[in-house]
């Protein structure tokens, strides 16, 4: 366990008015703690900032040792967390971070849940005493590519990304090409999962982005998650030493089980978008006088405002009993994908109604809806989109595979 780093802050935890039924109230003391710290930093330095550099499609470098104090890449993994703290609690970070801006949620669920993760789940015991300290220090950024040009739902039996075993120095040969991979036009190293020439079975390993023939290129023109840096990966003949071979990852079933661990808090995101829509929408309504009164006072307003608390509360009560699962140890890969597809599609309907309740100004980001009602479209379809979530729910409600 490691020193104990978590900022405290300086205001007392309250549950946010959006979590109506009051289930933060099941955090402890220490995490509720530990929330409050989070949301203090979030309110006052980057929710000042998010719109512009969203308009810019810019990553503020600036808050990544600022969440390493918090110890945000610290909390989930065994070999580097301060407190023991339950999935639940892991889940309101996510919301949190997400309420203030999606693309932050996402940079945290890429470093600290898919690449520490790999590391965490597939890694060997020398991997994870190297890597999992700088990772949560955040003096090592990370960033995870599976998802590939020409495969993404179908990365369990797709992936063109190959590697080859040189038999005279043991080292591993990767070509290939990743996209859509977050935090990748700065992060100093990438788990890339790649199909091995060998066995024919998916292998992970941790690639150095300055290794020769690494090249990482920013995906522009997104309308969604802007302040988050994808970018397009090329593999030309990148040599990794087996010591950076994931040494448990030998399966696509080793890559699924880090899914696994992450799929629940992109739902929990997902809530949190929803929120800081529905925040805004409030503020907003309260504002603004029509016809000589606040349109908060509307019947229509207030009917949109109680649907869209509505999709919140119930995306809640979901998202927690997963993370319960989690911790109790009986969430499997239909219970984490029912509740992606549930929160993210309820998601959708809530920024929406979010932005209709603004008029005009919903459109403008300075009003704070617009940036939540784009960024849902994202959150909407990675970590599987809602057809594949729905088929794996499919699968164990009727016995049938419908996607092979």
């Amino acid at each position: 366990m490691m020193p104990t780093m978590t900022m405290v802050s300086t205001t007392a935890f309250e549950p946010l008015t959006s979590d109506f039924f009051g289930y933060s109230n099941l955090l402890t003391e220490r995490e509720k703690e530990s929330l409050a710290a989070l949301r203090e930093y979030l309110e006052s330095e980057v929710k000042p900032i998010v719109n512009d550099l969203w308009e810019k499609a810019e990553f503020p470098h600036q808050v990544v040792k600022r969440l390493a104090e918090l110890d945000l890449y610290r909390f989930a993994w065994e070999e580097t967390r301060t407190f023991a703290n339950s999935a639940v609690f892991r889940g309101f970070v996510a919301l949190e971070l997400a309420r203030i801006d999606a693309s932050i949620a996402t940079h945290v669920g890429v470093h600290n849940g898919l690449a520490m993760g790999s590391i965490s789940v597939a890694g060997s015991a020398e991997q994870r005493a190297e890597w999992l300290p700088q990772m949560a220090s955040g003096d090592v950024v990370g960033a995870f590519g599976l998802t590939e040009p020409d495969s993404g739902s179908d990365s369990a039996q797709g992936l063109r990304t190959v590697a080859t075993r040189d038999e005279a120095t043991g080292d591993w040969i990767l070509n290939g090409s990743k996209r859509w991979i977050g935090n990748a036009t700065f992060s100093d190293i990438t788990i890339i999962w790649a199909m091995s020439a060998d066995d024919g079975q998916v292998k992970g390993f941790i690639v150095k982005t300055d290794t020769p023939g690494y090249t990482a290129t920013k995906i522009e023109g997104k309308q969604s998650l802007r302040i988050v840096q994808n970018a397009d990966i090329t593999l030309e003949n990148v040599r990794v030493p087996e010591a950076m071979r994931l040494q448990n990852g030998n399966s696509f079933r080793d890559t699924a089980a880090v899914l696994r661990l992450t799929r629940a808090e992109v739902a929990w995101a997902a809530v949190g978008n929803s929120i800081g829509a529905y925040e805004a929408a409030v503020r907003y309504t309260k504002q603004r006088v029509q016809f000589g009164k606040p349109i908060a006072s509307h019947q229509l307003i207030q009917d949109l405002l109680v649907k869209s608390l509505g999709n919140i509360t119930a995306s809640l009560a979901m998202v927690v009993r997963v993370s319960q699962m989690l911790d109790e140890g009986t969430q499997r890969d239909e219970h984490s994908a029912l509740a992606k597809a549930f929160a993210t599609a309820r998601m959708r309907e809530t920024v929406a109604w979010c932005r209709e309740a603004l008029g005009g100004n919903g459109i403008v980001l300075e009003y704070d809806v617009a940036r939540h009602f784009a960024d849902a479209e994202a959150l909407y379809s990675y970590e599987g989109t809602r057809e594949m979530n729905t088929l794996i729910v499919g699968r164990k409600i009727t016995g049938f595979a419908a996607f092979v």
